[in-house]
């Protein structure tokens, strides 16, 4: 059956009424019309990411006014003519380096080798925000509101599994979504030394510098991978002056600050705190609560609450262990034709739970609480009753009941031979005071997490 003839604009105006004018001058005004035959539609976008964006989000409303034709999604570097199926094609690798009237210049021959291709999934609407990483989110945002203006460098830090990449990476979907020519590489430093090794090897040093040097925006994960390496740190270093040199947005990430990087030239720490050092901490208990119910909510499940309350009360490391444990427990259901519970929950994730409590030691927790307070170990498992050691004693005990499989006698025989009912009461105090405190309830769960983190590093 032969197919009407196809009107792009007209098109257009069909998808405003179903998908509203902001969506449709947003996301389907920039692909232009490449192709029309009677079997197929090619569509062209201006780049990888609104290929991939517009395929993720609007293709079956596209579709719908295709007829019995397939449609092919290309970017400007892609081979219109390639074979086609029902399903889009996202030819060739995706075309984010692009020129722009503002740039000192088009990108250096083979550049578009040489872009990391973002995450779809890492975008600002589907990061969870809450008190650990607040700062951090809003400093982000602001440097994809006002590129190399706002702060630059951006300098992120935390521990692994804690969203720096996904910062990092909604930073280069949001300048692509307002500006979809700027040239953006997003890449470890890990990847950059091994580049930088095989150019010295092919003698291709300059096509390499020319490369990094040419973007708009680079964003480095892991930067303390360079730690001890002085060619690679020499690189970088030139590679930073040139981009800052020129106004052009530098982002990086690591899992410490970067005055406790070891072995990072100091030339090299001066220039990361130029621009804005922030940290990203632990999610606290509603944070990761919310994490969990964001997550279920895009997979589009119904997860009840005592579920998603549990695993947030168990997984505490990091927000990757915290998916990985929701996601574990609905496969398991799925499987097994169960409806999810707490008590499926458990089931499910019983060595995981188990792995954290034999983790957890009482010791390691008198560690940690008398380091946070300042304190000594000894003071802790003493006879003093002021309030500056027996508030810190009694949150010690209570983390040792809630994280540790010791009893309550071996509890209090560890605080210098307590009875068990003074740990019963320490206990009862402190859960008290977190149901009535908002204050202390995000300490006690910073602590928490502190201890858990501490561990986790350990093991």
């Amino acid at each position: 059956m032969q197919n009407s003839p196809f009107d792009w604009v007209a098109a257009r105006e069909i998808l405003k009424a179903r998908l509203g004018s902001e969506v449709v001058s947003r996301w389907l005004d920039p692909l232009s019309l490449a192709a029309v035959t009677d079997q197929l539609i090619v569509l062209e976008a201006p780049n990888a990411f609104f290929r991939d964006w517009v395929a993720a989000h609007y293709l079956e409303a596209i579709r719908s006014l295709l007829g019995d034709r397939a449609l092919h999604l290309v970017t400007a570097t892609a081979n219109i003519h390639d074979p086609v199926g029902q399903r889009v094609i996202a030819p060739l690798k995706p075309a984010i380096l692009e020129s722009r009237p503002h740039t000192s210049g088009p990108p250096p021959a083979g550049a578009h080798e040489w872009n990391h291709p973002l995450n779809l999934k890492f975008t600002f609407d589907r990061f969870v925000v809450g008190p650990s990483n607040r700062f951090a989110h809003a400093a982000s945002l602001a440097v994809a509101e006002s590129p190399a203006k706002a702060y630059n460098p951006l300098f992120i830090y935390g521990g692994v599994g804690l969203g720096k990449t996904h910062l990092m990476q909604a930073i280069g979907h949001a300048i692509l979504q307002r500006w979809p020519a700027q040239r953006i590489v997003y890449t470890s430093s890990e990847r950059f030394t091994n580049e930088l090794i095989a150019a010295i090897q092919t003698k291709t040093t300059t096509k390499f510098r020319d490369r990094y040097r040419s973007v708009d925006v680079l964003l480095v994960d892991d930067i303390h991978f360079i730690a001890q390496k002085e060619a690679t740190q020499e690189e970088f270093f030139h590679t930073f002056n040139a981009l800052y040199d020129a106004h052009k947005q530098i982002v990086i990430s690591s899992d410490r600050s970067p005055k406790d990087i070891a072995g990072l030239e100091e030339r090299l720490v001066s220039r990361f705190e130029w621009g804005l050092v922030t940290d990203i901490q632990s999610p606290d208990l509603e944070t990761r609560i919310a994490i969990l119910r964001k997550k279920a909510e895009e997979a589009q499940l119904t997860v009840p609450d005592e579920v998603t309350d549990f695993i947030a009360q168990q997984v505490t490391a990091n927000i990757r262990e915290l998916e990985g444990a929701l996601i574990r427990v609905l496969a398991y259901c799925n499987l097994f034709n169960k409806a999810p519970t707490a008590d499926v929950a458990r089931e499910v994730l019983k060595d995981l739970v188990r792995e954290v409590r034999s983790r957890v030691t009482v010791v390691g927790i008198q560690r940690r609480i008398a380091e946070y307070f300042q304190l000594e170990v000894v003071e802790l498992r003493g006879a003093r009753r002021q309030r500056s050691v027996l508030y810190p004693r009694q949150v010690a005990m209570f983390l040792c009941r809630r994280l540790t499989e010791a009893s309550l006698p071996e509890i209090g025989q560890a605080f210098g031979g307590r009875d068990h009912t003074t740990v019963m009461h320490a206990v009862e105090k402190i859960e008290r005071e977190i149901a009535q405190d908002a204050h202390k309830k995000q300490l006690v769960e910073q602590l928490h997490q502190l201890v858990v983190t501490a561990s986790h590093t350990a093991q």
